[in-house]
């Protein structure tokens, strides 16, 4: 699986990237698995992965920038 350029381009209408919509996507998908329980970050990638080629580091940046984090 390859990297796919648009995966990384801001949508107009929200400013997230396809990779921050597939991360959203998947956390609330285990949210609602695991009874509203906290998502393991490995977890979380493992499903991330399956659509987006992106590395642990990446997923990590942006679960920050969604959570307030500090970049």
């Amino acid at each position: 699986m390859g990297r796919d350029p648009r995966d990384r381009i801001p949508d107009v209408r929200d400013g997230l990237t396809r990779a921050e919509r597939v991360v959203l996507w998947q956390l609330d998908l285990l949210q609602k698995e695991r009874g509203g329980r906290n998502v393991p970050t490995a977890m979380l990638y493992g499903r991330v992965v399956e659509h987006v080629d992106m590395s642990v580091g990446e997923l990590q940046r942006i679960l920050q920038r969604m959570t307030g984090g500090t970049r």
